[in-house]
């Protein structure tokens, strides 16, 4: 029987990741006869889009397959009668993240892009446009998948399901595919040989490991950690080693960003030196650089393959857990994926229909979680007070309540309470006012009380309009 044809819509789609999910949708045509592909973006984005664009056309015109590249800026244009919606947008774009990193480091709290106060306002930005395309999917292709990679993807993800009533939502993260690709060769085996399994939240999950004889191979694994040898730790993240008598406890290996909570005085320190350094800048003012290089070799009209200088981005193998996830809903191949997916029980330890970073097997019916079990105290104190945490921030970028944004900053471990907390919050809604319509009465009396800017680039930005 002939396979339907696919159509895949990835709104965001002058992103510099989009030639990596091009090189990840060649790479299976066989198993996912792509039809068209539309890239959207806004306005702000038309010249990256098609540039982008241009690139991903000449992707495909080298391979041995017939897929046109539609671009547009009309979403609700793409969106008719698509089988699959991939996300990936950045409301604000770069300047958005720079402001959310050197607000927070301006007061000596860590600046970063899904930790601390910067995730939480990324999440306000994003969750009102994520639920405004889910309401143009029901309308438009009311069958589709919706594959989230749109960070904080877990509260985003989330907020999809529970705020948008939508259940055919799967949220995607790069860094268990990290990881998985490269701890086996760190014990002298392939992933093929390995069984992995992982729990908790996005960017704050733990996993086990055993071998193809069913014995636990975790220990060995966080052995090999501390001889040296490369676990898949993601570019972005600075390599302060965990305390390795605490991984020992743990019987388990924690994702490359706990190190923001088990090592935070570090974290925190290097984020500093960066941020109080001109030649260096924040991460987001050293992605903005990255990128420019980036789309510099886009424009080359020779380029027709996916330059090496992306891996430098961050978000390398982005394309095998989106591409991989969609092959795997389209044929029902059942393969294990790491995904935030509902709860349905696999960690006990959270309510069953909150949104979980787990392994799970994908196939036509979505996500089918793989049962974890308890954590230990530790791990599972941390998990309650994360998750509670996500779910203030949902709420207030539902809402725009001023209160429950002050809760999620107060619950938030990276965010020392008291005043300075509140002027962080405050200096942030004002610098992001541009898409935060919920929080405008809010943001209005803090402008009538003559709240400004302290740190010097937010505050040239924000008074550009960027």
């Amino acid at each position: 029987m002939e396979k339907k044809p696919v159509k895949i819509v990835t709104i965001g789609g002058g992103s510099s990741y989009t030639p990596e999910l091009m090189e990840g949708f060649i790479k299976r045509y066989d198993e996912l006869p792509i039809r068209e592909i539309w890239l959207v973006d806004i306005e702000d984005g038309k010249e990256k889009m098609e540039i982008v664009g241009a690139m991903a056309q000449r992707m495909w015109d080298a391979s041995p397959y017939d897929v046109k590249v539609h671009l547009t800026l009309d979403r609700r244009e793409a969106l008719k009668d698509a089988d699959f919606v991939t996300t990936q947008f950045r409301v604000g774009l770069l300047n958005a993240r720079i402001k959310d990193e050197r607000i927070p480091f301006s007061y000596g709290m860590l600046g970063q892009e899904t930790n601390g106060a910067g995730g939480i306002f990324k999440a306000f930005r994003t969750i009102p446009v994520i639920l405004s395309i889910v309401e143009d999917m029901k309308e438009l292709c009311p069958n589709a998948w919706l594959i989230n990679f749109t960070n904080p993807s877990g509260m985003v993800t989330e907020a999809v399901m529970k705020y948008g009533k939508w259940e055919k939502v799967i949220g995607l993260c790069n860094v268990p595919v990290g990881a998985m690709m490269k701890e086996p060769e760190t014990i002298g085996k392939t992933l093929d040989q390995l069984t992995y399994k992982f729990a908790g939240l996005n960017h704050f999950h733990w996993h086990k490991v055993y071998d193809e004889h069913g014995n636990e191979v975790t220990q060995d694994i966080i052995d090999a950690m501390y001889e040296g040898k490369d676990g898949g730790l993601p570019a972005n993240i600075a390599d302060v080693p965990f305390f390795k008598e605490q991984l020992d406890t743990m019987k388990m290996i924690p994702c490359g960003y706990h190190r923001y909570y088990y090592r935070q005085q570090e974290m925190l320190a290097h984020g500093l030196e960066e941020f109080n350094d001109p030649e260096k800048g924040t991460r987001g003012q050293q992605v903005k650089q990255t990128e420019a290089e980036l789309f510099e070799l886009y424009k080359d009209p020779n380029l027709d393959h996916k330059p090496e200088q992306l891996a430098k981005r961050g978000g390398a193998h982005y394309s095998d857990a989106a591409c991989e996830t969609i092959a795997s809903i389209y044929s029902n191949a059942n393969r294990h994926i790491v995904v935030t997916t509902k709860n349905n029980g696999a960690v006990p330890d959270l309510p069953a229909d909150c949104a979980v970073e787990v392994s799970a097997y994908i196939g036509a019916t979505g996500a089918k979680a793989i049962a974890f079990g308890e954590l230990q105290p530790a791990e599972k104190g941390w998990l309650q007070c994360m998750k509670n945490m996500e779910h203030c921030v949902e709420a207030a970028a539902v809402t725009g309540d001023y209160g429950m944004a002050l809760q999620a900053f107060i619950l938030n471990p990276q965010i020392p309470a008291g005043t300075n907390a509140k002027r962080v919050l405050d200096e942030l809604l004002i610098a992001h006012k541009k898409y935060l319509p919920q929080f405008a009465k809010k943001i209005a009396e803090l402008e009538a009380e003559g709240v400004t800017i302290k740190d010097d680039v937010a505050r040239e930005l924000t008074e550009k309009g960027l």
